[in-house]
């Protein structure tokens, strides 16, 4: 199944657009889980946070609702890999306060740091085989077959990714399931995708993976273009025959 979802909600010009105005703040979490069936936490690279947040987050949401973290700056910017097993199990640690609601972890590398297999391989052994880990490298030495052979063996995704209508990394299939992260488009108003190219995406999906497991989150969060893209995105993919999870129909306009 697809899901698709937005990098984070809590973006205060959603307000108005995403969130009636009569809406607080607190309650934002509560309102998007009722639209979306997925967000990836995207500000858990800037901060993990504590488990007792992972904890009301499953409290606050559906279950059938999944959280994707992104690991934090640093294990992936400051460590850069190196010596993962202790910043590997403090983000388990509490992201188990999610528990069957946690989704994947996203590694997003420095697109400074060069490719290291043998880093990357002590890092991935660092997750259980329970765990989805998505890696989304930035530099262009991570493109051989040397890495592409070492995500395969630990079945995690090459995240796929777009900026400005251009894949960012080769569509290699690493894994028994995808990613993808779409983070700026090149339609008018600014930052938000044509339809021609969210359904060129879903057509990418659709012949590599087919009805499998599949996560999609947008990151053109100004203006409310992932949640605008996020919608569309959806549609198309349902239009394609992919069983899709839960999204609006529309979005409505608060304001």
């Amino acid at each position: 199944m697809m899901r698709v979802g937005t990098s984070g909600w809590q973006y205060r010009d959603w307000r108005g657009r995403f969130y009636p105005r009569e809406v607080p703040h607190r309650l934002w979490l509560e309102h998007y889980a009722a639209a979306f069936d997925t967000v990836e936490v995207n500000n858990a690279f800037y901060r993990l946070p504590e488990r007792t947040t992972f904890e009301a987050w499953r409290a606050r949401t559906p279950g059938d609702f999944i959280v994707t973290v992104k690991a934090s700056r640093f294990l992936t910017h400051v460590k850069r890999l190196k010596e993962p097993e202790e910043p590997a199990a403090r983000l388990l640690d509490r992201a188990a306060g999610l528990g069957d609601r946690l989704g994947p972890v996203l590694l997003q590398l420095p697109p400074t740091m060069h490719a290291d297999p043998d880093a990357l391989e002590r890092t991935l052994k660092a997750f259980p085989s329970t765990v989805r880990v998505a890696v989304e490298p930035r530099h262009d030495s991570w493109w051989t077959e040397t890495i592409k052979d070492v995500l395969t063996r630990h079945d995690a995704a090459l995240c796929w990714s777009d900026r400005k209508g251009r894949p960012q990394a080769p569509l290699w299939r690493t894994a028994g399931w995808g990613y993808l992260r779409l983070h700026e488009g090149r339609a008018n108003p600014w930052p938000r995708y044509g339809r021609a190219a969210l359904d060129t995406w879903t057509g990418r999906l659709a012949e590599t993976f087919g009805n499998e497991d599949i996560f999609v989150y947008f990151n053109n969060d100004p203006g409310c273009a992932a949640i605008t893209d996020a919608v569309a995105f959806a549609r198309l993919a349902a239009r394609r025959g992919l069983t899709v999870g839960r999204a609006p129909d529309q979005v409505p306009n608060w304001s």
